[in-house]
């Protein structure tokens, strides 16, 4: 089974190579064909995506709602001649003797055949791309693979131009090491322990609903920039407590595990992974907040938690869900050295009204994207590259970011045939030299001996 597997993957790659190399990607007409067919695909079908994201996730309407994909469609439209122009940059005078959508819109953008493999733990939304998509895309360069880790592993075992995976570490991990055999590269998108500096001088009504809106309002904290954890003083953690019991009431009322604006655990795996990290021990009795849950409907409430310990599971590893800790220091700028104690994450938030707090922290974290005064809107814009750094990823996408992440910028320069330069030519002798160290130097006397063709007749 899995050898004749393997075959026909095979030879569904040699048929997209072939499409390639005969160029059926490569025409502005076709890309844009293509972009227009996802863009009705997300006017069409938004009903049958937002219905099929509620029966993976009980995903709400407003969280479902797919403007992004249509803006990036259209972003990309407007923009893909103006992408596909190749880059002039200026000559310096030395070179003469010197030498599971928005990655799919940047894909075809750049002019590649593509094959599209959704998250398997999201069966329905993974089922209605396998449906939709060839509906409005040329499907014969555009191919969607369902299936799980055997039809993954199949598909690593081909030689790929690129790679471009979003999840989390550990499968991070197989991607790049099967992609490393043929050198591949590949864009990683991993996430990690996102933190949330809060400090004392903000608005903090306005600050407990935008961390609120960034963790419990993506996902219930399923989203690899939700913030995983805050960090703030002592004497200010009650006040921010406060604020947040407030606003989560008024998100999901009093009985949050019965609000339709709150999304499920998206399986049974990842709610026992929860459940595991909030019945720790060293954890479970520092929750001031939340804590219920349903089993039966794989539901979690907005949880938080009061100084747990570092060296617990809960701050070890990414939450991935609605549980958000907060640990308290003296000072607020012991916050950094924390953070930087931790692997680097892929957002990293800071509430200030202080500039050169805000100036330290840019300086200080290393981070995938940071955003100051919010969370999670940064990856809504464009213009900005959005990816990881160290172990939450490499390569960046978003807007123009995607159409650079799956092209190639070839250089090619052209000379005319005049303007020999003698100096770099055998024989050598001292004289050529003593040019070519002239306009390695920079030098003008030397660069016009060059251009001039001394030394002549040696």
């Amino acid at each position: 089974m899995a050898a004749a597997r393997s075959v026909g993957m095979e030879a569904e790659v040699a048929a997209l190579r072939g499409r390639f190399a005969a160029g059926g990607t490569r025409g502005a007409e076709w890309r844009a064909a293509q972009l227009r067919g996802i863009l009705r695909m997300a006017a069409e079908a938004e009903a049958e995506v937002c219905r099929a994201l509620h029966a993976d996730l009980a995903k709400p309407y407003t969280e479902s709602y797919i403007a992004l994909v249509k803006s990036s469609c259209k972003f990309a439209l407007k923009n893909l001649k103006k992408w596909m122009k190749p880059q002039k940059i200026e000559l310096a005078f030395y070179f003469i003797a010197m030498l599971s959508i928005d990655p799919i819109i940047g894909a075809i953008a750049a002019g590649n055949a593509v094959v599209l493999k959704p998250s398997e733990v999201a069966p329905a939304t993974s089922s209605l791309l396998a449906e939709l998509l060839p509906r409005y895309v040329d499907g014969s360069c555009i191919k969607v693979v369902e299936g799980g880790v055997a039809e993954t592993t199949t598909l690593l075992e081909q030689k790929w131009d690129k790679i471009f995976y979003t999840g989390n570490g550990k499968v991070g991990r197989i991607v790049m090491a099967s992609a490393a055999k043929h050198l591949t590269p590949v864009v990683l998108e991993l996430g990690g322990k996102c933190p949330v500096v809060v400090d004392s001088n903000v608005n903090l009504h306005v600050t407990a609903k935008r961390i609120a809106a960034g963790k419990w309002g993506c996902n219930n904290g399923q989203a690899c920039i939700s913030p995983d954890f805050i960090i703030t003083t002592k004497s200010f953690a009650p006040k921010l407590l406060e604020a947040l019991e407030k606003v989560l009431e008024k998100f999901y009322g009093r009985d949050p595990l019965r609000s339709s604006d709150l999304s499920r655990i998206v399986n049974s795996n990842h709610f026992n992974r929860l459940k595991k990290l909030m019945d720790d021990e060293n954890v479970s009795d520092k929750i001031v907040f939340g804590g219920q849950r349903d089993e039966h409907h794989l539901k979690i409430a907005p949880t938080i938690f009061m100084d747990v310990p570092l060296d617990s599971g809960i701050m070890k590893e990414e939450i991935f869900g609605p549980l958000l800790p907060i640990i308290t220091v003296d000072k607020i700028h012991e916050s950094f050295a924390l953070i930087n104690s931790m692997t680097k994450p892929l957002a990293a938030y800071l509430f200030t009204k202080d500039s050169k707090l805000q100036e330290q922290y840019e300086a200080t974290i290393s981070a995938g994207g940071m955003l100051v005064n919010d969370t999670a809107v940064h990856l809504t814009n464009q213009y900005l590259p959005f990816g990881g750094v160290g172990e939450s990823g490499m390569g960046a996408y978003h807007g123009r970011f995607s159409f650079e992440a799956f092209s190639h910028k070839k250089a090619v320069l052209v000379r005319r045939f005049a303007g020999e330069a003698a100096a770099r030519y055998p024989p050598y002798s001292p004289a050529k030299l003593k040019i070519l160290r002239g306009v390695l130097k920079g030098n003008l006397g030397a660069m016009i001996k060059a251009i001039l063709g001394f030394p002549r007749g040696k």
